[in-house]
């Protein structure tokens, strides 16, 4: 890779991201209880389209293929800067959370609620970090497509985030209620 066009950088980006995803993958608690395949299901099915309708240059059908962004290097660029902001905000939270994480919504033996970092004002901060690089991905396609693989990938990681916080509220009780009412699901809650 030469790294002369913004698309280059976003896939390096998100080569990046997946690196980074699998290797701190390694470190996790053990499960105490664990969504249901099923449940499951709901929210990846709707995720793996969204991915497809923004990783698949083909995935042109009809209006799809529109542009909503003009074409010209300061979209795309701006595109790989949001992505790449996007990503840091994941990798923030990733962090922070440490091994608490799971890809799948569980519970973890001796379980933490993190109100570090970005938890400190928003509940699912990884969440917002991918969807921030998923726009900025959107921004550089330029397309119809990728503005909605953005607002699929939302209601994915929304229908995540609702189970997570039935588990935290089962394990955490009060506490969790407390932190829900002065953090935004997404994004800050500035009240």
């Amino acid at each position: 890779m030469d790294f002369s066009s913004s698309r280059q950088w976003i896939d390096a980006l998100w080569l990046l991201f997946g690196v980074f995803w699998l290797a701190s993958a390694l470190k996790r608690k053990k499960t105490k209880q664990r969504e249901t395949w099923l449940q499951r299901f709901g929210y990846v099915l709707p995720l793996a389209l969204g991915f497809y309708l923004l990783s698949q240059p083909q995935a042109h059908y009809g209006w799809l293929g529109n542009r909503i962004v003009p074409p010209g290097p300061l979209a795309a660029w701006i595109g790989v800067l949001l992505t790449g902001a996007g990503i840091g905000v994941a990798f923030w939270a990733r962090w922070h959370l440490g091994t608490n994480w799971s890809g799948v919504v569980t519970l973890k033996e001796g379980h933490e609620l993190v109100r570090t970092g970005p938890y400190r004002s928003i509940r699912h901060p990884i969440y917002t970090g991918i969807l921030l690089a998923l726009f900025g991905t959107a921004v550089n396609f330029g397309e119809v497509r990728a503005l909605l693989a953005v607002a699929i990938a939302w209601l994915s990681f929304y229908i995540k985030a609702r189970r997570e916080e039935s588990f935290l509220s089962q394990e955490f009780g009060p506490g969790f209620a407390e932190h829900k009412s002065h953090t935004g699901m997404f994004l800050p809650r500035f009240s």
